[in-house]
């Protein structure tokens, strides 16, 4: 192989891991958040899923997709699997707290 063709392909597989490392990054910083939005379920007793932010989310992340030219249909699975993961975090934080409302 062409040692400039190394070099490509090494750049592109540098960019590649840089961007998976961010990926890990902003996934923790959004599992982070929603645990916070779980524990405060959990407070106040409420369901661990909202079908309706849910419905709303995955038009919106449908949408963003098209307009950066990536399929769709892999965002909604994307996300759909992330939905899917937090609500198991939500309904292990509200299992932990005893589903008991608190007083505001």
């Amino acid at each position: 192989m062409a040692e400039d063709i190394k070099q490509k392909l090494a750049s592109y597989r540098q960019s590649i891991d840089n961007i998976d490392a961010a990926l890990v990054h902003m996934l923790a910083e959004r599992f982070r958040c929603t645990k916070e939005v779980g524990l405060l379920k959990a407070q106040y007793d409420l369901p661990p899923a909202d079908p309706a932010r849910e419905e709303y989310q995955i038009e919106r992340l449908r949408r963003l997709a098209k307009d950066a030219h990536l399929d769709p249909d892999f965002a909604e699975k994307f996300l759909n699997f992330v939905i899917k993961e937090v609500i198991r975090h939500h309904e292990a934080i509200a299992a932990e707290h005893g589903g008991t409302k608190q007083p505001a």
